[in-house]
């Protein structure tokens, strides 16, 4: 498994587009600054030693040598070793509303965004745990089976969109009866289904799904998402083109709290409200605490190679590089013209 050891430093890459933004403006003021004193190729033999390339070649590597320095401290490392380990966790499905109505941005700075933007943050309060996810719109999808590689998860995560379900609706019960299904065979493990979802215009029996669910000692969440008083949603992520009714009527989305807390009822479980406070994240996570832990097996990486040696070389050595590249042209090149015929 590869990995960056401090993956913050890769955030210093954004320098890189703004130097070369920088560098292009400048070369454009100098080349035009350059003309207020005549044509080029009249002032070209003038100056028989200014190269035209290489200050941009110098500046290439420079800016090559820079990007790997970047990557040599951000630490790539290769995993050599992988062993079962044994921590204390509990087992938890995720299931993610991605229909169309989750684009309504009565939550900011939309519901899926807001949804996603929790789900990210309860991952990292799940570092011993083990994680599943699930689509579901028209039908339900496993997007990741459940898994203590939480990197895979923030991964799927970031990924998900409105797109992923081919089917609209809001088919919460056959989400959650997969999710029930999903689980490991761990009996020892408290095990938790997390609903997030608007629950509008919902297609199946959600709450005996719910109900089915806790007889077999699984918890179902609810997470409502949006507002009671609705929002219309956007086309594509417009901001003035909305969805209409056959009628065309802008169809404006409300949440159905009532829905949403009857599943959580008959799923023994809470139901909160996300807003564009981190209540809804706070109360997740209290209750995930208060879980039956047991003895969770994964397969992790415990020993990492440093792979960055190879990278220092190689920005060494295009230092190096630039050091004996003139800026002028060598006693070797003074004499090369290749933009005449002779």
């Amino acid at each position: 498994m590869f990995r960056f050891a401090n993956p913050q430093y890769l955030y210093l890459l954004i320098i890189v587009p703004l130097i070369w933004g920088l560098y292009l403006y400048g070369e454009y003021r100098r080349r035009r600054n350059l003309k207020k004193f005549g044509k080029e190729d009249v002032l070209s033999p003038l100056m028989p030693d200014i190269s035209r390339y290489r200050p941009g070649l110098k500046f290439f590597l420079l800016q090559l040598a820079f990007i790997l320095l970047i990557l040599v401290i951000a630490r790539p490392q290769m995993g050599s070793k992988l062993e079962t380990v044994k921590k204390q966790g509990v087992e938890i499905e995720i299931v993610l509303d991605v229909s169309n109505s989750m684009m309504a941005r009565d939550v900011s700075p939309s519901r899926l965004d807001k949804a996603k933007m929790m789900l990210s943050k309860l991952v990292d309060e799940l570092s011993n745990d083990k994680i599943g996810l699930i689509v579901f719109a028209g039908d339900a999808y496993t997007q990741l089976p459940i898994t203590s590689d939480f990197v895979s998860a923030k991964m799927f995560l970031s990924s998900i969109d409105t797109k992923m379900v081919p089917s609209q609706g809001t088919a919460i019960g056959r989400a959650i009866n997969l999710a029930a299904n999903s689980f490991t065979q761990d009996e020892s493990a408290d095990k938790a289904i997390i609903v997030i979802t608007d629950a509008e215009n919902h297609e199946d029996d959600a709450v005996g799904a719910a109900k089915e669910a806790a007889s077999r000692g699984i918890r179902v969440d609810v997470v409502g998402i949006g507002t009671p008083s609705g929002s219309p949603i956007p086309i594509n992520g417009s901001t003035s083109n909305f969805y209409k009714d056959k009628d065309g009527n802008v169809v404006i989305t409300k949440l159905n709290e009532s829905l949403g807390q009857e599943i959580a009822q008959a799923g023994s479980g809470i139901y909160v409200s996300a807003d564009n406070t981190n209540r809804a994240l706070r109360a997740l996570t209290a209750e995930v605490r208060k879980m039956k832990k047991s003895d969770v097996e994964s397969k992790v990486y415990s020993e990492y190679e440093e792979q960055f040696q190879i990278l220092a070389l190689i920005a060494f050595l295009l230092i190096m590089a630039d050091m004996f590249i003139l800026d002028g042209k060598s006693k070797f090149t003074r004499r090369v013209n290749f933009f005449t015929d002779k």
